[in-house]
């Protein structure tokens, strides 16, 4: 059964490796039959949350930028998956500033079931993802439809493209795949 992946990559960087991450893993979910957007995050407006709450009774931000037309489609994807550079350990300001403002998505019927968080840093630790992790596990816990379904992480990859080649991109593919 077709389902309908949104991929959202939060790289500010063209050609960055987290971006080339997340097209395998879109490549493989459209090979399976999927339907996939991407967005980037990457000259959006999207300003920061004012902590009002009043998206909790109205199901919208009183923030009128582009991350209203991203949270819209948030709601309506079976699938999502996070695709962010880590620095500092962390993911990229500009993802947790979306998370923030997905905060409508909270009190409606959203559709998603599964997200998933695509990752790549010039660290190469295995535990170099373990704060994105927890902090896109956290964003999903609030969400009692859905699950973290897991995450695929790149290090050692530090200039623009350092990724290409990498067998983590045959990873991200099947991962794509099994949506």
């Amino acid at each position: 059964m077709s389902k309908k992946v949104l991929v959202i990559s939060s790289s500010m960087r063209r050609n960055s490796n987290s971006d080339i991450l997340a097209d395998a893993f879109i490549e493989g979910a459209r090979q399976a039959g999927n339907a996939v957007e991407k967005i980037s995050l990457r000259g959006k407006t999207i300003g920061f949350c004012l902590g009002c709450l009043a998206c909790q009774k109205t199901k919208r931000c009183v923030i009128k930028d582009d991350a209203q037309e991203i949270v819209k489609k948030m709601k309506a994807a079976d699938v999502i998956a996070f695709a962010t550079p880590i620095y500092y350990y962390e993911m990229s300001g500009q993802l947790k500033t979306m998370l923030d403002r997905a905060n409508p998505l909270f009190p409606s019927d959203y559709c998603f079931r599964k997200v998933y968080l695509l990752a790549a840093a010039a660290e190469d630790e295995e535990t170099t993802i373990t704060n994105t992790a927890n902090g896109i596990k956290g964003w999903v816990d609030c969400f009692d439809k859905a699950t973290f379904a897991g995450y695929l992480f790149c290090g050692g990859v530090t200039e623009a493209g350092d990724i290409k080649g990498n067998p983590k991109l045959n990873e991200a593919e099947m991962l794509g795949a099994s949506v």
